[in-house]
């Protein structure tokens, strides 16, 4: 790679990111069931109904994983906190044995020079709050504050950062609309309500956080580069609506405390009573943002259809494993416009950022080489032009349990055979290794 640590400020962390139902094996440790365990039992949901029971069994691997990330020379490990391990009934009596994982796992990271940084939900809603509702009821904000508490009073003495969620775009609107992400609910009202609660509960947490003393606290979300399909005014005013649900619609209840026009024409109608009085919790000051950032769509209005009233379709340029249109410039803008437009001079990571690719002879890897660092110079971009950019974690370090995809794509530095287990570095990995050890721009 030509960009190398000496490109980049003083302090800026390179890490790469994991989350726990992807690597641990959930069946490990006295976990107990999840939303993501019903949704691939459900024919047609998962790739060959493949689920997270076993992944890369990270819950006995997880010193040689760390050892991984301490030999690449990364300042800085994300990982997620399982709420169905510690809480294996989402609520109640904490499971000792996911406590110990996570103390395990933290103190790991600071025995190899590494910071932790937290994600406290990544997706796996514990089953006993899914039959009440999950994220369409109301009191999902207290249950995560709740679990919020469990964990962080174990762990937040030592983790660097605190994240409350993981793409809620993600956690609402494809598991409740799209249906895509588990509970794999197709409803309008539903999605009005888990967009709304999502929100809520991070606003409930990061209350709960600063109540604990916690100071270094914020959110990830994932944005896309949106663009009309065509210049028809039609295409333009289905771009703008897309870019208000995926994009918009999160930061800027968190920056502004309000929802985009675009969203609530179709939303307002289904958001629960009263939504206006959270909005002030949920606006509370975050102390750093973190960004996801994969790909571009091409939105096309569809006549016919209820709103949103759109589809996407295919873009010119190169595609990844997922088929995601590779588009490095969108980060650049992404970063430029949370800067410009949202949150000013606070601290930004790019929490996400990797491609699926096929394994290539010998792992030799060299798409994933180049998709690395076409990202790496958009965030150098971002950087002179005034983003206060403070980090990059790559996505992800092992290949691993790919949600709906099951195991089929691969997004690892790290190439795992699922049979076996056995971790074999790519070259991506040694390549993104020799970048960070240069410090001089040699």
């Amino acid at each position: 790679m030509k960009l190398s640590r000496a490109d980049f400020p003083q302090g800026f962390q390179f890490g790469a990111a994991t989350a726990a139902y992807q690597i641990e094996g959930h069946r490990f440790g006295g976990a107990g069931p999840c939303h993501w365990d019903s949704f691939a039992a459900t024919p047609g949901n998962v790739i060959r109904a493949e689920d997270g029971a076993l992944a890369c069994d990270h819950y006995h691997r997880m010193e040689a994983d760390l050892d991984l990330l301490r030999d690449a020379g990364m300042d800085a490990y994300r990982f997620s906190t399982s709420w169905a391990r510690v809480l294996p009934e989402g609520r109640g009596t904490p499971n000792a044995e996911g406590l110990d994982f996570y103390d395990r796992l933290v103190d790991g990271c600071l025995e190899r020079g590494l910071k932790p940084y937290q994600t406290i939900y990544h997706w796996e809603l514990p089953s006993a709050l899914s039959d009440l509702g999950g994220w369409t009821n109301p009191d999902v904000a207290d249950w995560l504050a709740d679990f919020a508490e469990v964990i962080c009073g174990r762990i937040g003495d030592r983790v660097h950062s605190i994240a409350t969620i993981n793409e809620p775009w993600c956690v609402a609107w494809l598991s409740h609309f799209i249906g895509h992400h588990a509970p794999g609910l197709r409803d309008i009202r539903a999605a009005a309500r888990a967009m709304h609660h999502v929100n809520k509960a991070h606003g409930r947490t990061m209350t709960r956080l600063r109540d604990m003393g916690h100071d270094t606290c914020g959110i990830v979300l994932n944005f896309e580069a949106t663009a009309p399909a065509s210049d028809a005014a039609a295409d333009i005013r289905a771009a703008a609506t897309q870019d208000a649900i995926n994009n918009r619609w999160f930061i800027e209840a968190i920056a502004k405390g309000s929802y985009p026009a675009e969203a609530l024409e179709g939303l307002e109608p289904h958001l629960p009573r009263g939504w206006q009085d959270d909005m002030a919790e949920i606006s509370q000051p975050i102390d750093f943002l973190g960004v996801n950032y994969y790909t571009r769509n091409h939105v096309q209005a569809v006549e016919g259809v209820p709103w949103p009233s759109s589809t996407v379709v295919d873009g010119p340029r190169d595609k990844t494993q997922m088929g995601w249109e590779i588009f490095p410039e969108g980060l650049h803008g992404t970063l430029t416009r949370m800067s410009r437009d949202y949150v000013g001079d606070l601290p930004i990571f790019v929490t996400e950022n990797g491609m699926a690719w096929p394994e290539e002879p010998d792992h030799a890897d060299g798409v994933r080489i180049d998709f690395i660092e076409r990202h790496l110079q958009a965030m150098h971009a971002a950087i002179a032009d005034g983003t206060n950019l403070q980090g990059f974690f790559y996505w992800s370090l092992l290949d691993n349990y790919e949600w709906a995809f099951g195991y089929e794509k691969r997004f690892g530095l790290v190439h795992v055979d699922f049979d076996t287990l056995e971790r074999t570095p790519k070259a991506s990995y040694h390549a993104l290794a020799d970048a960070i050890a240069r410090k001089d721009g040699a």
